[in-house]
């Protein structure tokens, strides 16, 4: 029996050879002083080019998006140049790639900013860690952004975008998630301005749609995909709420205006069902109000991505962990080949080692 995460789909005439999708992943592996892919990042794109899309690592949409040490951009000439080569092995083995354009908001620390705050919706410490070039630091009270400056932000997205697909990208997702900055705008417990921006989910939620405006002037917005994790509860700060929902029901809705490539939405994992105001089940709530194409991604094995497939909640499955270690991993589904674990001790450390060292099912045979 055909598996359906092997089927063929097409994203709005962009053709996809399978249903697996390779899940942004930050590696921090981008060692140098322009914060641009190497080498090492072609190869590895090139190795996971078997996936139906990948989306790349997230990539900051400029200085003052960066949080993590080592992660690359898509806001300079150089990190243009660098991408090019990425994007060129990709598609040299017949893969499909996106770039995620990525600001982290709250979750950075001054070490990024020559001293300075980092920004957010609102003045409140997400309590949390920021991985800093001299190791893990405790987080600070950031600094409330002002409209010009969310103004400015929507422009950096849109100039990412813009540099992204100039960098041969076949399109990009806008990181809406995992508790960075535009998560931090839609949920009360982060926002609580009291301007345009806070308040009412139109309010929380306008950043999102300002972006998607503004790319869309640049960019086909069916080359655009967002992700979202609604349920996400206790990461980063975020913590759910009675709006919380709500508003995410409002977002998924309002999308259905825009005929994106994919929405990508994340399961909460299993203990959702005991947290308050959680939705424990996302694809199952949130195929029926959305109409595009959707990609679920969390926890999933092969089994239950080609459950969720056949069960029609969801039209992709992407997986992150699996693809580290298995840089082939359509193909393994394909001859439900045993897969290979992953080596949590090398997903942030610098050089190859854990990065572009796992070999294919082809080479672990000779």
């Amino acid at each position: 029996m055909s598996q359906p995460l092997l089927k063929s789909i097409s994203l709005h005439g962009l053709e996809l050879k399978n249903r697996v999708v390779m899940a942004p992943m930050t590696r921090s592996r981008a060692t140098n002083p322009e914060k641009a892919p190497t080498d090492i990042h072609v190869t590895y794109y090139r190795q996971r080019a078997g996936a139906g899309l990948i989306i790349s690592e997230g990539s900051q949409i400029s200085e003052q998006a960066v949080g993590y040490t080592n992660t690359p951009g898509i806001h300079t000439a150089a990190q243009v140049e660098a991408w090019k080569k990425v994007t060129q092995a990709v598609h040299e083995e017949g893969g499909k790639i996106f770039l995620q354009l990525w600001h982290v908001g709250r979750m950075s620390h001054p070490d990024f900013h020559n001293g300075n705050l980092p920004v957010a919706p609102s003045p409140i410490n997400p309590e949390s860690k920021s991985f800093t070039p001299e190791g893990f630091k405790d987080t600070v009270t950031p600094r409330e952004l002002t409209i010009d400056e969310i103004k400015a932000i929507v422009q950096d997205f849109k100039q990412g975008a813009q540099n992204a697909i100039a960098a041969g990208f076949d399109g990009v997702e806008i990181h809406a998630s995992n508790g960075y900055l535009l998560h931090q705008f839609f949920v009360t417990t982060a926002n609580k301005r009291t301007d345009a921006y806070g308040g009412s989910k139109e309010n929380r939620t306008r950043i999102l749609f300002e972006i998607l405006d503004a790319i869309k002037e640049v960019v086909p917005v069916e080359k655009v995909g967002v992700r979202l994790n609604p349920s996400l509860h206790n990461l980063f700060g975020i913590t759910l709420d009675e709006n919380t929902i709500p508003t995410y029901d409002y977002i998924i809705g309002k999308l259905n205006e825009y005929q994106l490539a994919y929405l990508h939405l994340t399961e909460p994992g299993a203990n959702a069902k005991d947290v308050p105001h959680a939705e424990p089940q996302i694809a199952k709530r949130y195929r029926p109000i959305y109409k595009g194409n959707l990609i679920i991604n969390g926890g999933f094995t092969q089994e239950t991505g080609n459950k969720v497939i056949e069960e029609g909640d969801a039209d992709m499955v992407a997986y992150g962990v699996p693809f580290i270690a298995n840089p082939d991993l359509p193909k393994r589904f394909e001859l439900n080949a045993e897969l290979t674990p992953a080596d949590p001790n090398t997903f942030y450390v610098p050089g190859i080692k854990g990065y572009i060292d796992y070999p294919s099912l082809e080479e672990v045979e000779k």
